[in-house]
């Protein structure tokens, strides 16, 4: 441990600048980039529910 301790005040510096250097480097995404994650989010939401549906279901017809 060569590096000494930093204060609380200096980590939150260290951060800040951090942030600021990815949001120099973010832009914003183009409409088609948008469509695409939503309609793969979409597919992600449907496919965890079904799989939830179908344990349910199994539970259901296997314990009762």
């Amino acid at each position: 441990m060569d590096e000494p301790k930093r204060n609380i005040f200096q980590k939150g510096k260290d951060f800040w600048n951090k942030c600021i250097r990815v949001f120099k480097v973010s832009r914003k995404p183009t409409k088609e980039e948008v469509k695409q994650v939503s309609k793969v989010s979409a597919l992600g939401i449907l496919a965890i529910g079904l799989i939830g549906f179908i344990i349910g279901l199994l539970y259901v017809l296997i314990f009762t």
